[in-house]
């Protein structure tokens, strides 16, 4: 068996060539791409005919246990019946394009928002698997940014600032700064959980930013003066020289690694075109 990586960024991000998910899952291949993860963060694989149960196992294979509290899940059961595969679609149980009036469809809307899967929860999300089955003809990327790069360009004034400082991430901050009303419920599900900003990966030796959308505050600063570091921070990585711009295919499968990485899907016609995608996330246990 033969496969190699094509780089598709400066920095990160590459594409497998030569593997099918639904087939090579043995132990070379999963040490193999375990270690691609830490060098690139985004593994992109075309033509990937996975059902539901064999990216499941997939995911469990590569990285073990399976992220299930995820925050839609705060507003109902999903369509699959199994929590661990998040509907990152804009389909309902009908199988009916979802309507803008619809709480999902609301929901769902933050996800154009820069954020890192499962930050809000302990253990948080590690390696984040989505599958595409229906794209829409135009629209509907998904763009990835570097965060250990952006970490490495910042000043050391800044880095020293950070090193010890942590922010606290919830999934309700992030819906809620586009208006989206959570139940009293709701809320306490999601109340989040604080991890630190700069971020070493002990495994690899680099250290990457660690925050997005959900970060709602820095510890024990002054919530304005932590939202607006914050917001400086994001600025900073995203430009454009730390960011990769995934355009779908049906069958694609996209692994990133949420440690490393923010990600934000781009618009599209989400009222009248679908798009059906499924994600299931690691835990970093």
């Amino acid at each position: 068996m033969t496969f190699h990586i094509n780089p598709l960024h400066a920095s990160f991000a590459g594409e497998v060539i030569g593997i099918n998910l639904s087939r090579d899952c043995g132990s070379e291949i999963l040490g193999y791409l375990r270690e691609a993860l830490d060098t690139y963060a985004v593994l992109v694989f075309r033509g990937q005919l996975l059902s539901d149960d064999q990216q499941l196992l997939f995911a469990q294979q590569l990285d073990g246990a399976l992220h299930t509290k995820t925050g839609v899940a705060a507003l109902g059961p999903n369509r699959f019946g199994n929590e661990a595969i998040t509907d990152v679609s804009n389909i309902g149980d009908n199988g009916a394009i979802l309507k803008s009036s619809d709480r999902r469809s609301q929901y769902a809307l933050a996800n154009r928002l820069w954020h890192t899967d499962a930050s809000f929860e302990s253990p948080r999300g590690k390696y984040s698997l989505l599958s595409a089955r229906i794209v829409p003809e135009q629209g509907g990327s998904t763009e990835y940014a570097d965060m250990r790069s952006a970490y490495d360009e910042l000043d050391l004034d800044t880095k020293a600032i950070i090193s010890e400082l942590k922010a606290h991430h919830s999934i309700a901050y992030s819906r809620e700064r586009l208006g989206f009303e959570f139940k009293a419920n709701e809320r306490e599900i999601l109340y989040g959980t604080a991890y630190p900003i700069a971020d070493l990966n002990q495994r690899t030796g680099r250290t990457a930013l660690y925050l997005a959308a959900h970060a709602s505050h820095v510890v024990d600063w002054p919530i304005p003066d932590g939202r607006l570091l914050i917001q400086d921070l994001i600025e900073h990585a995203v430009d454009r020289k730390f960011v990769y711009t995934h355009q779908w295919k049906a069958h694609d499968l996209v692994i990133w690694d949420n440690l490393t990485t923010m990600h934000r899907g781009r618009p599209y016609a989400c009222y009248t075109d679908k798009r059906e995608m499924r994600r299931v996330t690691t835990l970093d246990c």
